[in-house]
Order: C-alpha cells, then sequence, then structure tokens
C-alpha cells in the first residue's frame, strides 16, 4: 500500500536521479538485461519499460537485476497491468493519463505512479488527490516547454516529467522549466543500435543525455 503523497515523494527522488529517463520498447528480451546495464553505465539509472510488446514484463524482470537501475513500467492502463508490471520487479509505474481504477490499483500494490496530464484541469484534478509529481504528456503536441512553463506559476506545486516528442534538439527547452525536475525520451536506445547489440554506443547516448 502506498499513498498519493508517498508515491509523489518516491517519484520526486526518481526522477532526480539523471535529467532523461530512457522510454523503452522491448521488442528483444534477450537484450534486456545488457541494454539496461548499457543505460546504467552512461548514467540514467531510471529505465521505463512499456507495455507495448509481448515480452514487456519479461524484459521488466530482467532490467531489474540490473545493478544501480530502477525499473519501470510505463503505458500502465489497467489494474491487471499494474499487478503485472508489479510482480514482473517494477519499481514504479508510468500512465499517459490517470482513471480512478488505476490510481487505485496502484496504490493497493504500492506501486508509485507518475500519472499523465496534458491540461491544468488534469493536473489539478491529480494534485487534488495528493499527487505533485506528474508526467505532461504528449508533450510537443499539447504545447511543447512554451506550454507546460506557462503552468508553472498558477500550479507552482506541481513537478513534471515531460514526454511525447521530447528529443536531443528541445530537451533542455524543457529541463530549463522551473517545474521539470527531468524528461522522458527514447532517443538514448535506437532500435538500430539495440538491433545491432551495439552497448558501447548506447551508453555514449546515455553519458551524453545524463549530462543535460
Amino acid at each position: 500500500m502506498i499513498t498519493a503523497i508517498e508515491a509523489s515523494k518516491r517519484n520526486l527522488e526518481i526522477c532526480s536521479l539523471a535529467p532523461v529517463v530512457p522510454v523503452l520498447v522491448v521488442e528483444d528480451v534477450s537484450a534486456a538485461f545488457d541494454l539496461g546495464k548499457a543505460l546504467v553505465a552512461g548514467g540514467l539509472p531510471a529505465l521505463e519499460v512499456t507495455l507495448r510488446t509481448d515480452g514487456a514484463l519479461q524484459a521488466i524482470a530482467q532490467m531489474a537485476k540490473v545493478n544501480g537501475g530502477v525499473v519501470g513500467a510505463g503505458t500502465l492502463l489497467t489494474p491487471e497491468d499494474v499487478k503485472n508490471a508489479k510482480a514482473a520487479g517494477a519499481q514504479f509505474g508510468v500512465s499517459p493519463g490517470a482513471t480512478d481504477a488505476l490510481i487505485a490499483a496502484c496504490e493497493a500494490e504500492g506501486l508509485p505512479l507518475l500519472a499523465g496530464a496534458a491540461t491544468a484541469s488534469e493536473s489539478m484534478k491529480l494534485l487534488e488527490r495528493g499527487y505533485s509529481v506528474q508526467k505532461f504528456f504528449p508533450a510537443e503536441v499539447s504545447g511543447g516547454a512554451k506550454a507546460l512553463g506557462s503552468l508553472a506559476s498558477p500550479l507552482p506545486q506541481i513537478t513534471f516529467c515531460p514526454t511525447g516528442g521530447v528529443s536531443p534538439k528541445n530537451a533542455n527547452d524543457y529541463l530549463a522549466l522551473s517545474n521539470v525536475r527531468c524528461v522522458g525520451g527514447s532517443w538514448v536506445a535506437p532500435k538500430d543500435l539495440v538491433a545491432a547489440k551495439d552497448w558501447d554506443a548506447i551508453t555514449v547516448l546515455a553519458r551524453t543525455a545524463s549530462q543535460l
């Protein structure tokens, strides 16, 4: 069991580990451990494995074994997703939005939820429930850094992790905002490098991202 305040505190700690949280779509489970190891070696310990592939839960289980890593499950949509993610070893959860059922499931399972919001009203509803650390998603199509920055004055209590369209070109625009602690991005683990199992190259990308 975890409360919203406890979940927000834990997520703030996770978001403070590095400026970038890799958002990973793992197709090859056999590569999961080495991928996680390469990213952690590059200075990105918080890893979000999205539940978008058949082997995502197995990938979470493998990455949970990486020394120094903090693996989370992304794209949580249902209470069943939450239970399966926690059982696989996920230490935090990420969702594109928020529903009462999803929030209740995460609290019951003791899984800190980084819930998504795209508008002031959505953010206020989450804040009302005690969730002061949120995911701003989809970031770029929701107005980007300019839109997110405009929420800082009226909602200074909320800290965001923007995800969706974030890249090396605009990451610093988000990270410069007072209400942003980190960003989520997939560019640190491109499909071609993962397929080639070029872990050294991924570590280099991660190290560059960790210095943003």
